[in-house]
């Protein structure tokens, strides 16, 4: 038998008899290699372990420590799912199973709904099938027998005629299950350490509503049972600070069934933090050098047929309403409306840049099945701002915009974030819009703003907007969760299709640069990401009641009027807590609304002008004179103290 070379990643290389596999080559390395072993990279392609190798080739084995192993490791995992699933019930038609980021799914169709116990009878067939130890085996089948061979299976039809090569792969598990997959697997169900299925929920065949409606039982898996364990723990941290519950419980905000769904009612205390983020951004912006404008919530079709968005948008755009004049539309962007502002009048370049910012409501459909309380909504206000600058100011801007954006994610308390450059293919599939020159300056400003404020930005290829590329900014919450938030984008299209110009200094007309920005993304998602990070326990300067008054008895309600005037006065939000009730029940109900301080008043303190001070946090702080706890408290708005 002849021998090929395999090259490792350290450069070296071993020549192994053809035809052995991964696996053989792993064990060679060392016993510990082989039993951490998950897949392998083969020529730069994920490949199962025990595949043989036929050629010379560059060899890598994936373990538990490579993010693309845990993939694998998941599909794998979304297969014994499947195989579970036919044991307990042999009727049910198969769907597909990916990984996800958050573990796996696989999608089934048969006519009684899944139950809570059917997952636990679910999990626990497919701890018995894992025990098992059996191979994940490939094989391949032709196209013609494939679909013969499921000729009552219409889902796995369907795939093996859109994606399946004339000879296609298939994974077998055991004797009783087989399926059309590209792969790869780990070697066999012993590899599993630990899942657990999560949860079901209906979803349509490709995700397409006009298709047949499937049950997707969604579950996860790691590695080890303890990073299994801490991930189920950070699920129900995540459930204790979800924004419905704590927006319900802190009386925030509502979502009124009479008026429809995604559209976010703010009630007094939810209003008060919103303008609060508002506030600080409007002054912000004048700070920065934006000025503030004000534009309608609908327009013409006329207006969004000459942006594009009639078109190509259309499907996420509300309703047309025919008025006297002409048909108009809800807005669901502000750009052409800052466009038809600068271009009221023709500028010179002495004039750019112009930074036109504005918290502008706009108005998307969302499918009922996507919408989730402030973060996914069909009616929401962004801190929109557009910048109208000249090719040799781009790059400043682009700074600009990238300080704006961490200054606020530092201010809301926010110190983790990552930054993405969104570029272009080159031009290779044409579903780009601009020039190669226009792209190429773009592209380098972004980078190069990113290299000024030394920050590592991952560049994602052909991730762009057909319109321009882009800068995402995500942060990173209390969770260690991940949020796409601030964005910077350039766009070719719009000033080209408004004809926008300026006069250059060469006295002749030029179409200037534009850039998207938006900080918040949306102020509704925004404060969503505000109450799960703080858990509804927002910083005093944030907070919508900052102290609370609590008398001891009625003989001491005077004395707490005085104190609470006192800090009305000196500009704190302040509420009295009057009622008749104990004072340990009006500490708890305090505490359960997340107020920062608590004044605790009775007879000594009303001698002696002071107030008994309570932390939501840190307990009982002690007696303090009035004036000491106001510095206290104005110190810590004044320095946004989180």
């Amino acid at each position: 038998m002849s021998n090929i070379n395999v090259t490792l990643p350290d450069g070296s290389q071993k020549s192994v008899p053809a035809s052995s596999t991964p696996m053989e080559i792993a064990r060679s390395i060392s016993s510990r290699l082989a039993d951490d072993a998950v897949v392998a990279r083969v020529n730069g392609e994920l490949q199962d372990l025990n595949r043989p190798l036929t050629t010379d080739t560059t060899l890598e084995i994936l373990t538990s420590r490579n993010p693309e192993a845990l993939e694998v490791y998941r599909h794998s995992t979304a297969h014994l799912l499947a195989a579970a699933v036919l044991e307990l019930f042999p009727e049910t038609k198969l769907g597909i199973g990916p990984p996800t980021e958050q573990g796996f799914f696989y999608d089934f169709q048969r006519a009684e709904p899944f139950s809570p116990e059917d997952l636990e009878k679910i999990e626990k067939k497919m701890k018995e099938i894992r025990d098992r130890d059996l191979p994940y085996e490939r094989v391949m089948t032709d196209k013609n027998e494939g679909l013969e061979k499921y000729k009552d299976a219409w889902m796995k039809c369907e795939l093996i005629r859109d994606k399946a090569d004339q000879t296609f792969s298939e994974y077998t598990l055991g004797p009783g299950f087989i399926d059309f997959c590209r792969g790869p697997h780990v070697p066999s169900t012993k590899r599993l350490k630990a899942f657990k299925l999560m949860s079901v929920s209906g979803a349509y065949w490709k995700g397409d509503e006009k298709n047949a409606q499937l049950q997707r039982i969604y579950g996860t898996a790691f590695f080890s049972q303890k990073e299994l364990d801490e991930y189920i723990a950070k699920l129900e941290e995540a459930k204790r600070r979800d924004h419905r519950k704590l927006g319900q419980e802190l009386d925030l905000f509502s979502i009124q069934e009479l008026a429809g769904p995604g559209l976010i009612f703010f009630h007094p205390k939810g209003g008060m933090i919103r303008k609060i983020i508002e506030d600080w951004m409007r002054d912000e912006y004048l700070k920065r050098g934006y000025s503030l404008v004000y534009t309608p919530h609908i327009a013409r079709s006329d207006l969004w047929k000459t942006s594009g968005h009639y078109g190509f948008y259309a499907e996420n755009m509300f309703t047309r309403m025919p008025l006297d004049d002409a048909e108009y539309q809800l807005k669901p962007m502000n750009c052409p409306f800052h466009i038809l502002i600068f271009r009221d009048r023709l500028r010179s370049y002495r004039e750019l840049p112009v930074r036109l910012g504005e918290l502008g409501t706009v108005y998307r459909y969302e499918r009922s099945g996507v919408m989730h309380g402030l973060l996914r909504v069909r009616g929401f206000t962004q801190d929109d701002a557009h910048i109208f600058c000249t090719p040799e100011q781009t790059e400043d801007e682009v700074v600009s915009c990238l300080e704006f954006a961490f200054d606020t994610l530092r201010t809301f308390g926010f110190n983790q974030y990552e930054a993405e450059v969104s570029t272009w293919d080159g031009g290779a599939s044409g579903k780009y819009d601009g020039t190669a020159d226009q792209w190429k300056m773009a592209e380098t400003a972004l980078v190069r703003a990113c290299e000024r404020l030394k920050i590592d930005a991952k560049v994602a290829p052909d991730e762009a907007a057909f319109y321009g590329p882009k800068i995402d900014v995500k942060l990173v919450d209390a969770l260690g969760r991940k949020w796409q938030l601030s964005t910077a984008q350039f766009d070719f299209t719009l000033p080209r299709r408004f004809g926008l110009e300026y006069v250059a200094e060469d006295g002749k007309k030029h179409q200037p640069m534009m850039v998207h920005r938006a900080l918040y993304g949306s102020i509704e998602r925004f404060f969503g990401i505000l109450i799960e990070h703080y858990a509804g326990a927002f910083p005093t300067w944030l907070s919508p009641v900052q102290a609370t008054v609590l008398p001891i008895t009625d003989k001491q309600l005077d004395y707490a009027k005085q104190v609470t005037e006192k800090l009305k006065e000196a500009g704190i939000r302040v509420e009295l807590d009057d009622r008749s009730e104990k004072v340990n029940l009006k500490i708890r109900d305090a505490q359960l609304q997340k107020i920062p301080y608590m004044l605790v008043v009775g007879g000594r303190e009303a001698e002696t002008g002071s107030v008994s001070v309570r932390h939501r946090k840190d307990g009982d702080l002690g007696v303090h004179t009035l004036e000491d706890f106001l510095n206290r408290i104005q110190n810590e708005i004044e320095t946004k103290a989180v």
